[in-house]
């Protein structure tokens, strides 16, 4: 079991990463500045878009599990 686990964390891993950088950022650079950006910036989630964002909690909460379970098995 030990012996898979550092490969499951590689492929949470890398998994976490495109999922993070595929999704659309609906923020621009006048939010930065101060000016009203509410208004123009919310959207809500459909298709491809609310599937990568569930991959991307679905693969984060997998690396912390596999994470604390290596952990745990390094103790014992």
């Amino acid at each position: 079991m030990q012996s898979v686990l550092p490969y499951a964390q590689v492929i949470l891993s890398i998994v976490l990463i495109a999922a993070i950088l595929l999704q659309q950022r609906g923020s621009s650079l006048g939010g930065a500045f101060g000016s009203d950006n509410f208004s123009g910036t919310f959207n809500k989630r459909r298709g491809g878009e609310m599937f990568l964002f569930k991959v991307a909690i679905v693969s984060g909460i997998l690396f912390v599990l596999t994470t604390l379970l290596s952990l745990i098995l390094a103790q014992g």
